[in-house]
């Protein structure tokens, strides 16, 4: 039977769009149902701040009148004005196990992207790679921890079917608080801090906003020449410290800083942070995605059960890097995570293929990749990669 893709509109098709995946991860134990009303408010093109620069239009596909796809197509004005590039994005990707319908998807995102002037489609992003990104092609025998990605095994096919190839992939690597070596890493983070006169320091969350302010920047110009990387705008960034601050733990959240006291750091400047965040997929699990009738109670249970936490974020500034001090937020939060009886799985996550460095040294102290998440990408018009 014929497929429609159709673009949603009003509250019938964001409850379609929204509600879709429940059917596809039906049986599978390792999803973990985003709640609904974090997604409707991520997908928001009024109010979500990502859209002050960016396109997007969200797409189901039918066929006999059932659901059975789901795409978004996205221009990311912020990251084509940043790398100079004609790029779309494509997001938000779910299907049954059917080539054509996925085909049909991202031909309609193909299409999308092309009619406002973009080159190749990349993907998946959602809705860019400050946010989840990457799709699930190695790892499918455990949950993904907060904020990061998960599909069914046929995705990667149906993906490369649709004429998409290979541009990057994303590891995660797992270790644990107990299995690191902390009098090594530690007498090499005390003297590389001391040296070069850095305090590594716990998030004031007393003082939230100003600290958020302070860190923007230094996020900005840390991770600058990482590949794919695109600049967050202030609204983004304080919105998304917003959403962390209600779970995140202060000493897992760490601020590098030089000069200044304890008392007055408005002399002082930030040279780097850490973000490390408590695994709260696993109290979502349970909720299925809505807070109501016991969603909420649910979450509030099984966050004692938390044992797993996730770096994020660990980077200083480019004439720090060769000095050692990242080996200080490291060793601050293996210290915390003890203290705060996260001893099972800390996941670093995620880290570009390329970047032998962190690879290598993640490896060296214990790490091991569990995890690989693939960003594909595709000619808008012949199905061909563009060979960006």
């Amino acid at each position: 039977m014929a497929i429609e893709v159709v673009a949603i509109s009003g509250k019938s098709g964001l409850k379609e769009f929204v509600e879709f995946p429940h059917s596809i991860y039906a049986n599978d134990p390792h999803w973990v149902p985003p709640l609904h009303i974090a997604v409707k408010e991520l997908l928001d093109r009024e109010k979500h701040p990502f859209y002050k620069n960016a396109e997007a239009e969200f797409f189901v596909a039918r066929r006999d009148g059932r659901t059975v796809g789901r795409i978004g197509a996205i221009i990311d004005c912020g990251h084509n004005q940043f790398h100079e590039e004609k790029a779309g994005f494509f997001g938000f990707f779910e299907s049954i196990d059917d080539p054509a319908v996925a085909k049909a998807l991202l031909d309609t995102a193909r299409k999308w992207v092309s009619d406002r002037g973009a080159e190749f489609l990349r993907g998946p992003c959602n809705p860019s790679m400050n946010y989840e990104c990457g799709l699930l092609v190695e790892g499918f025998d455990s949950s993904p921890m907060v904020m990061m990605t998960y599909n069914p095994r046929y995705y990667p096919k149906l993906i490369e079917q649709a004429g998409f190839q290979k541009v990057k992939d994303l590891y995660s690597f797992v270790n644990s608080a107990d299995g690191v070596d902390l009098q090594k890493i530690g007498r090499v983070a005390d003297r590389a801090l001391k040296r070069h006169k850095v305090t590594v320091r716990p998030i004031n969350v007393k003082d939230f906003n100003n600290e958020v302010a302070r860190v923007f920047d230094v996020y900005n110009a840390a991770w600058t020449k990482n590949w794919g990387f695109v600049p967050m705008t202030k609204d983004e960034f304080f919105l998304m410290g917003k959403e962390m601050k209600q779970i995140l733990k202060p000493e897992m959240v760490l601020i590098g800083e030089t000069g200044g006291n304890a008392t007055d750091r408005t002399q002082s400047r930030i040279i780097g942070f850490a973000l490390a965040l408590p695994d709260v997929n696993v109290a979502l699990k349970p909720a299925n995605g809505r807070l109501l009738p016991t969603g909420l109670l649910k979450i509030l249970y099984y966050q004692r059960k938390i044992r797993a936490v996730r770096v994020l974020a660990l980077g200083v500034v480019e004439e720090y890097r060769a000095t050692g001090v990242a080996a200080g937020f490291y060793a601050m939060l293996v210290r915390n995570a003890r203290k705060l009886g996260y001893d099972q799985e800390c996941e670093m996550s995620w880290i570009l293929e390329d970047n032998v460095l962190m690879t290598r040294s993640l490896e060296l102290m214990g790490a091991r990749r569990t995890k690989t998440y693939r960003l594909y990408e595709s000619s808008v018009t012949s199905g061909k990669t563009s060979g960006n």
